[in-house]
């Protein structure tokens, strides 16, 4: 059966769920891909196929659709942080619900206090602010119970969503300091387990995939430098593969081939643009202006140590230690941006066994790759938008879309279509297929962060100040 059509069939919380739910980021396993069936327009915009429009507070998080709700967070008044439900036929707020927070956590210049993605089930919905972490509410917005957590010592804030499997919630977060992926129990919030990444993994925005090997299902995350599987049950690592990026802001995508897709880029890993860094000694022989072994940022020259001096400066003290500078030395030597399919069965570290192939060529870096038919896209900031054949990892189309900004928004497919968002709210629609094709274009007149939702037909598209619904008219 193919993975798309598990949206029919999930199970959730005890319940059948509707047939056309989006429970989470990018859908049924964050596949990103509409149910089988559905009737999606080819043009859609501010004028076009619109069904309705409503305001909406700030947010980057993307739309969930469960029974008859939409859920979002947003931030009002710059320090109220929500989870927000609509009406999924009107797009009318039912209920507002704030999380309480001592302080709000550093986010990038151009993030929010509410990027990660709510998740939800038959039950529940649970929302996570990297500020203060898991809330867990019914329907009827009571909250249930929450798990306080952050602020997180990253300056880019937390984005990585919560998903549920079961009766477990999952939630990793990998930051400078203190990464960790665990699980909570979806009724009562208790911890059922944890396991520390800190040693291997530092700031990383992947939301886990379950991935069913062999009648079990294994979590996946993709971070600094390597793919891992863990057990659902008990957090134990299975597997590992070698040889992505330094830093995955990417969602790995589950083929109903049954094979793992997963990209990866970061700055400085380019043929011909790869960052290199002198060792400590040579830099601090000229920099180390006061010779107590350590830099402080004002005594480095303008270059890629300075700009990423709070990456490199771990513990966030303000010095770069030696220990500190080796680590994100080494992190630039073997970053590499590329996109693999892994083959299922792995164990232990298997890079040399289950790599399928590697693309390493037009690399995506926020946007999601997308599985669709026997082909995966990858949507490259600039508007760079290609077909890489599935069996083979051949790229079969490389083109410009009209949208040529930056792409934080995830491709979502559907109906033989696939929908692609740039940051400046430019909306490309193409077919499907290897030699893909542009079928319309729009400007939704504002910034877009958040990735789409699709169900029951229609299309779920968040800017910055609205949330869309479109359908066939």
């Amino acid at each position: 059966m193919k993975l798309h059509h598990l949206c029919c069939l999930l199970i959730v919380g005890g319940q059948l769920a509707q047939a056309e739910d989006w429970l989470q980021f990018r859908g049924a396993n964050s596949t990103g891909l509409a149910p089988a069936g559905a009737a999606l327009p080819s043009e859609v915009g501010p004028e076009k196929n619109v069904v309705w429009k409503v305001p909406l507070p700030p947010g980057h998080s993307s739309p969930v659709l469960v029974k008859n709700r939409i859920y979002v967070t947003g931030v009002r008044d710059k320090t109220k942080l929500l989870t927000i439900a609509l009406d999924r036929a009107t797009g009318q707020i039912v209920w507002e619900q704030e999380a309480p927070h001592k302080e709000l956590e550093k986010v990038h210049s151009i993030g929010n206090h509410a990027q990660s993605s709510p998740a939800a089930d038959g039950e529940r919905v649970v929302s996570f602010f990297g500020s203060s972490g898991l809330f867990c509410y019914d329907h009827a917005g009571k909250l249930l119970w929450q798990k306080p957590m952050g602020p997180f010592n990253n300056d880019f804030g937390a984005g990585s969503s919560p998903i549920i499997v079961g009766n477990r919630v999952i939630l990793c977060q990998d930051h400078d300091q203190g990464a960790f992926v665990a699980a909570y129990d979806k009724t009562t919030g208790e911890q059922l387990w944890h396991v520390d990444r800190q040693a291997d993994y530092s700031r990383n925005w992947c939301t886990p995939v379950i991935w069913n090997v062999a009648g079990k299902q294994q979590m996946v995350l993709a971070g600094t430098l390597k793919v891992a599987g863990y057990d659902i049950e008990t957090g134990k690592q299975i597997w590992t593969v070698r040889g992505v990026s330094r830093v995955v802001c990417t969602t790995p995508v589950i083929g109903d081939d049954q094979n793992l897709y997963v990209a990866g880029w970061s700055a400085g890993a380019d043929p011909g643009e790869r960052i290199v860094l002198d060792e400590f000694e040579k830099v601090a022989l000229e920099f180390d202006k006061n010779k107590d072994g350590v830099f402080e940022e004002d005594e480095l020259p303008k270059g890629a140590l300075k700009q990423r001096f709070s990456q490199c400066d771990r513990d966030k003290d303000g010095k770069i230690t030696k220990t500190e500078y080796d680590e994100f030395r080494m992190l630039f030597d073997q970053s590499q941006n590329v996109m693999i399919s892994i083959a299922p069965g792995g164990v232990g570290d298997c890079t040399e066994t289950h790599v399928r192939w590697r693309v390493e060529k037009f690399i995506p870096f926020c946007a999601s790759p997308l599985y669709y038919n026997g082909r995966v896209f990858m949507m490259k900031d600039g508007g760079i938008f290609s077909s890489v054949d599935a069996e083979t990892g051949k790229l079969k189309r490389t083109a410009r879309v009209p949208g040529t900004g930056d792409f934080y928004c995830s491709p979502v497919g559907g109906d033989g279509k696939i929908f692609l968002i740039s940051d400046d709210g430019k909306l490309t629609v193409t077919s499907a297929e290897d030699q893909w094709k542009v079928l319309s274009t729009a400007d939704l007149e504002e910034p877009a962060f958040a990735t789409p939702a699709i169900a029951d037909s229609k299309l779920y598209i968040r800017t910055v100040g609205h949330l869309y619904c479109f359908g066939n008219k």
